[in-house]
């Protein structure tokens, strides 16, 4: 099994900058490819000012988290992933964007160990589908925040190899997280679990059934959750929710994985949560990004 060294990151957002910073971390020289400048940008300010904190914490000293951040580099050249050990990919939850880039991937680096999805839903052999050499497809999910959360789902499709999988399991440990491994169906383990709870609380509220607080507060109350569903679904994003339940409901059609109403008018709205400033509540200290185009339930 070949050893990786040098690890693409497909994708700066949230997402992909944690795994980035993550795998730096680990020691292992990382290449992080936004097409755009500012989206680019905003990766490497948000990896900086995270290595600056770990580093006034005292997790990291002053030389580690230079050395750190030394081994990172941004390019908005695809390009420049030629010669890198393997990818993960971290871009938008959609099948055909996935799918295309997999494509150019595929042609760029025919010596890669594997091409990974972070997807959180869709299908890992939908995303194969696009390669010649759909072996060496795998998805590689990590969870939010990446520096801090040590799962990993690691999904086999019906054509990945042994070696693929081994080689994946291995990036893992490399990078302290905990593998666990799931067959290939929409939502995995964590999300096919996650979403109908998550799509209750939005459909509570909806309804008027309780405020959005005290929905949250029962949770953290009455069952220990360390923070509550809709304060949750801000944090993963209500864009990200709404591409889950869309992926899962088009592959089991069954109602408890729909996106409620409520979910999609915010989506179309802008509000996306954490990260826009405002979701289920109101962020303030957050910019609040243009309004997204959202795919059509089956």
């Amino acid at each position: 099994m070949s050893e990786i060294e040098v690890l693409g990151v497909v994708g700066g957002g949230f997402m992909g900058s944690g795994i980035a910073e993550s795998a730096a971390r680990a020691g292992l020289t990382v290449v992080i490819h936004e097409p755009e400048a500012a989206p680019l940008e905003r990766s490497r300010e948000r990896i900086e000012a995270s290595v600056a904190k770990a580093t006034r914490a005292g997790k990291l000293t002053a030389e580690e988290g230079e050395a750190m951040l030394g081994r990172l580099t941004w390019t908005t050249e695809l390009e420049d992933l030629r010669g890198v050990d393997a990818v993960v990919e971290a871009i938008i939850e959609d099948a055909k964007a996935k799918g295309s880039l997999f494509k150019k991937l595929d042609a760029l680096l025919p010596d890669a160990v594997f091409l990974a999805s972070n997807t959180s839903s869709i299908p890992i052999a939908e995303i194969a589908a696009w390669t010649r050499r759909p072996d060496r497809v795998i998805g590689v999910h990590f969870f939010s925040p990446v520096p801090v959360m040590t799962l990993v789902e690691i999904v086999r499709a019906i054509d990945t190899s042994d070696a693929t999988l081994a080689a994946a399991d291995a990036l893992a440990a490399r990078m302290r997280k905990h593998p666990v491994h799931t067959a290939d169906r929409a939502g995995f383990i964590v999300n096919m679990l996650l979403v109908p709870y998550l799509m209750a609380a939005i459909r509570m509220f909806e309804d008027g059934f309780a405020t959005r607080e005290d929905i949250d507060e029962g949770m953290k109350q009455g069952c220990g959750h360390p923070m509550g569903p809709l304060t949750l679904c801000d944090f993963i994003g209500l864009d990200v929710m709404y591409a889950i339940g869309v992926s899962l409901y088009d592959e089991f059609k069954k109602p408890e994985y729909a996106p409620p109403p409520l979910l999609k008018r915010m989506v179309v709205s802008g509000h996306f949560g954490r990260k826009s400033g405002r979701g289920f509540y109101e962020y303030p200290q957050a910019p609040k990004p243009a309004a997204a185009k959202v795919p059509a339930a089956a």
